[in-house]
């Protein structure tokens, strides 16, 4: 009797276990253990799920998975609410254990129920099997709200803003009504296809139901970031009327980095608090853009004031502002500094010495790098092999731009990207090879998926200093096959023309761009006082 009366107060203290882990996740993980006392037979499946669902919330994805093992050897039975937190745990497993959780529904006749069915399409979405995902999701027999939302957003996590336009459609059509969070995946489908008057739309009809979610406008704000229209952004975050959090602070802050608006962020610092390492990133990557150093050196100054000396992403931040505002000395000294580098610390470091012109300290550094990737288990990825060969560029270490690129591949199993390609046709131009630069450009042309903007770009620039003209005319006329609708383009290819005395080509060019309503943009400098 005693114990019974035991296993009951313990069922229902984890039944309590949620609500103790909004408040603190030790006192979750000491139910826990307190729940081990009990033999796993005297376990109800209702109590075992909800210990499932608070080893996930806690961060312990490996001990739900080892808690499931348990249920299944012990054979206690499993229903619905079973499998969403194991699928949400296996997300950082590898696939195979996510198609045998799907085996294992199948087997117990879970998967005719929606909250388990989206659980699987989210998970498989978690693993970038976007396929088998869209194959749940059609086999579905009951598509509520829910699962139209993870299906929206599993789209566009994979970049297929297209199908998520058309899969909202569709939603619509079947007599499911949307939600702010369908609204929300939306809007990100329109930020990437940089549709401005569908999100427009959107917003629209935000105001005219009055909507008024932090969520939504914090998605309304990267919206109109990503379609260059930071004084909308700017808008919806003045008229947001609750209480604003660090998202919807961070994401405005990022909206103004992102669009030149660098006062806008230095004036949202001042006001807000507390203060996150996000905001301070972005302050400054403002100021790296803006070139004020006094202004970097204050926020500096905050950050070791503020408790943030061994945040590596702001020392990583910090180096990056001090190199693009002329202190190698200094981004040096922090990069030392810097507990537990990674990757971006060393592309940071090397990016740095590049841009100052000294190609061969950048190399040292990146030989520094992988001497020490036994110990530190850090090694460069592909970017910061595009840090090395721009180093390269600035220095005109040709030879061994040609070594680090042919070595990405060969020892590192990087495939060389179109940046790349465009980094090294660059140097190669500006050295006088161009034969060795028409090779690569046409090798590309070849492939016909690595032929962009840049390469082109490029490629154009190194006929014009050869006085090449026959090529650059074959250059230029794939970069407007290219990019029809973006003005520097035609610049590009009017400075070409020009170069060679052909007027007559730029003002054909100049009428194009007249009837395309398009306009140059405006070149801008700073000169520091």
């Amino acid at each position: 009797m005693k114990s019974s009366a035991h296993n009951l107060w313990l069922s229902r203290l984890i039944y309590l276990l949620p609500a103790l882990y909004r408040f603190n996740s030790l006192q979750c993980l000491s139910t826990c253990r307190m729940f081990d006392e009990m033999p796993l037979w005297d376990r109800d499946t209702y109590s075992l799920n909800t210990l499932l669902s608070s080893h996930v919330r806690a961060g312990n994805p490996t001990s739900a998975l080892l808690l499931f093992q348990k249920m299944r050897v012990f054979g206690v039975p499993l229903d619905s609410y079973s499998f969403p937190p194991v699928l949400s745990a296996s997300s950082t497993a590898s696939p195979s254990l996510g198609r045998q959780l799907h085996a294992l529904m199948a087997k117990a006749g879970c998967l005719s129920s929606p909250i388990t069915a989206t659980a699987l399409l989210d998970m498989y979405s978690n693993i970038s099997l976007i396929d088998d995902a869209l194959f749940v999701f059609e086999e579905m027999r009951t598509k509520d709200v829910v699962a139209w939302n993870a299906l929206l957003s599993s789209l566009v996590i994979h970049n297929l803003a297209v199908k998520a336009v058309d899969a909202f459609r569709s939603m619509l059509g079947s007599g499911v009504s949307f939600t702010g969070f369908t609204l929300c995946s939306l809007l990100k489908a329109f930020a990437a296809l940089r549709t401005l008057r569908l999100g427009r739309q959107i917003h629209a009809w935000v105001v005219i139901t009055g909507y008024d979610s932090l969520v939504m406008a914090t998605t309304l704000i990267d919206f109109y970031s990503s379609c260059a229209q930071v004084h909308m952004a700017i808008g919806v975050f003045n008229k947001v009327g609750c209480p604003k959090d660090s998202a919807i602070h961070n994401a405005v802050a990022n909206a103004c980095v992102k669009n030149g608006c660098f006062q806008e962020v230095f004036a949202l610092l001042g006001e807000m608090r507390p203060l996150n390492e996000v905001l301070l990133t972005s302050a400054l990557s403002a100021c790296a853009e803006s070139l004020n150093l006094l202004y970097g050196r204050e926020i500096h100054c905050v950050i070791f004031r503020h408790g943030f000396v061994f945040d590596t992403i702001l020392f990583n931040a910090l180096m990056n502002m001090y190199a693009k505002c002329g202190n190698l000395k200094a981004a040096h000294l922090l990069f030392d500094c810097v507990g537990e580098r990674n990757v971006i610390s060393w592309t940071s470091i090397i990016d740095a010495y590049g841009i100052h012109g000294r190609g061969v300290e950048a190399l040292r550094l990146f030989k520094r790098m992988e001497e020490e990737k036994a110990s530190s288990n850090v090694s460069p990825n592909s970017v910061t092999f595009l840090s090395v060969l721009s180093a390269c560029s600035h220095s005109g270490l040709v030879d061994e731009a040609k070594e680090f690129f042919f070595l990405m591949k060969e020892k590192h199993g990087f495939a060389p990207s179109s940046a790349h390609y465009a980094c090294l046709i660059d140097l190669l131009g500006r050295a006088g090879r161009v034969e060795e630069a028409w090779d690569l450009f046409c090798s590309l042309n070849r492939s016909h998926n690595k032929l962009t903007s840049p390469v082109c770009v490029a490629m154009l620039n190194a006929c014009r200093v050869s006085m090449d003209f026959m090529r650059g005319e074959v250059v230029a006329m794939h970069l407007l096959e290219l990019d029809p609708d973006n003005p520097s383009s035609y610049v590009q290819v009017s400075n070409f023309y020009g170069a060679f005395g052909r007027w007559e080509g730029v003002q054909e060019l100049r009428k194009i761009m007249i009837n395309k309503g398009l306009k140059k943009e405006l070149g801008s400098s700073q000169v520091a006082a």
